[in-house]
């Protein structure tokens, strides 16, 4: 057991040095749109300047059975969650894992944006990231009309839309899901993330990065892989993350630093509109 272990750690740490040179943006500036924005009428001209997405997802976690009630999300089982951001080529750009199961997303979102530490890729001036309902939206992160339907499944079983807002949604959420469709992926490539050992949890978040950063190698380096292959086709049902919220519900001294912003909001509705417009020509 002891010489299985020891290996084990040369590979994860032979893997961990990956992560500095492949979980990052290609394009630190973000000049270049990329094929899947420009190729998809759905998407342009209306998020020529969206440069990623961003969401949390829980893994399975071992922890000691005093720490279990921070880490044990609505399923019953503990979990940590996880934060990443991902391009339009469905490779991770950052991720930060490790935290609490119970832990809201928009906490976490707080200290990526104000922690320097972590070197997140902020978005370039005009340029923005999409984000769901359960993230504030302060400048460079655009997210959906709240209170309307948002998710593909739900607009599946819908006879068109109700009004111009659920048509913004629609869109925003058909390029977002990009992110979900990453997650699945990554999930189900590697077994380890579905049944995590009992590894000390500093181990346990040293998986997740690893095993990102050789998704990132893979999608980069291999012309044809059934995984991305499989989970390229938009038609295909997609688990709806757990931790979904249609409005940011936090406890009262869990405030943010981090707010919504109104020129967000502007950007929205100009996106709404020419959608809206080129719609009603057609």
């Amino acid at each position: 057991g002891e010489t299985i272990s020891r290996h084990i750690h040369k590979v994860l740490n032979a893997c961990l040095k990956l992560c500095v040179e492949y979980i990052r943006p290609q394009d630190p500036l973000f000049h270049d749109s990329q094929a899947k924005i420009e190729n998809d009428t759905r998407n342009w001209p209306f998020f020529k300047y969206a440069i990623g997405a961003i969401d949390e997802t829980h893994d399975p976690c071992v922890v000691t059975p005093s720490d279990q009630a921070r880490f044990i999300r609505r399923k019953g089982t503990p979990t940590q969650n996880i934060m990443a951001v991902c391009d339009w080529n469905m490779c991770f750009t950052f991720v930060l894992a490790g935290w609490e199961g119970i832990v809201h997303d928009a906490r976490i979102f707080d200290h990526t944006l104000t922690t320097a530490d972590l070197s997140f890729p902020h978005p370039p001036q005009g340029k923005y990231y999409l984000v769901d309902v359960g993230y504030p939206t302060p400048v460079g992160y655009l997210g959906p009309y709240r209170c309307e339907c948002y998710h593909l499944p739900d607009f599946r079983r819908k006879n068109g839309f109700e009004n111009n807002n659920e048509v913004f949604n629609y869109y925003h959420s058909s390029l977002r899901c990009t992110i979900e469709r990453t997650f699945g992926i990554w999930k189900n490539r590697f077994a380890i993330l579905r049944h995590m050992p009992q590894y000390k949890l500093e181990t346990q978040v040293q998986i997740v990065c690893a095993t990102m950063a050789i998704h990132n190698f893979i999608r980069r380096n291999v012309e044809s892989d059934v995984n991305f292959s499989h989970y390229e086709d938009e038609n295909i049902t997609l688990e709806l993350n757990d931790n979904y919220h249609g409005t940011v519900n936090l406890e009262q001294n869990q405030v943010l630093n981090v707010i919504s912003s109104s020129k967000m909001d502007q950007v929205r509705d100009s996106i709404r509109d020419e959608i809206v417009q080129l719609k009603n020509k057609h």
